[in-house]
């Protein structure tokens, strides 16, 4: 459960650093998007690492580590998605997550 915790938390500090100058900072330099995006990327990586450390130490893979915060990532993007940029989510949206969560399902098939 902290492995997921921290995941969510780090991929909401992840899709802000990416994303956040689309709406309202497309007037900034570049130069200062990307040192307020590495600024907010630290706090992610500061619970990325930890997340990852105590999911690879409870038995996760590497690899279900990585498509779960890919699912993670989804579910948080949808969101700023629609919440932020107010794009709209389509069918072709959730039938991409639906198979994001097949291949989550996939690595933890027979893992105890």
């Amino acid at each position: 459960m902290p492995t997921l915790l921290l995941l969510i938390c780090s991929n909401l500090f992840m899709t802000t650093a990416w994303y956040w100058h689309l709406k309202g900072g497309m007037h900034k330099s570049l130069w200062l998007v990307i040192l307020i995006s590495w600024g907010i990327a630290l706090f992610e990586y500061c619970l990325a690492v930890p997340a990852n450390r105590i999911g690879y130490a409870s038995g996760w893979s590497g690899g279900q580590l990585k498509i779960v915060q890919e699912a993670i990532t989804l579910i948080i993007f949808g969101g700023f998605m629609v919440l932020v940029l107010g794009e709209p989510l389509h069918w072709r949206h959730f039938a991409a997550f639906l198979c994001i969560m097949a291949a989550v399902g996939f690595l933890f098939v027979g893992k105890a």
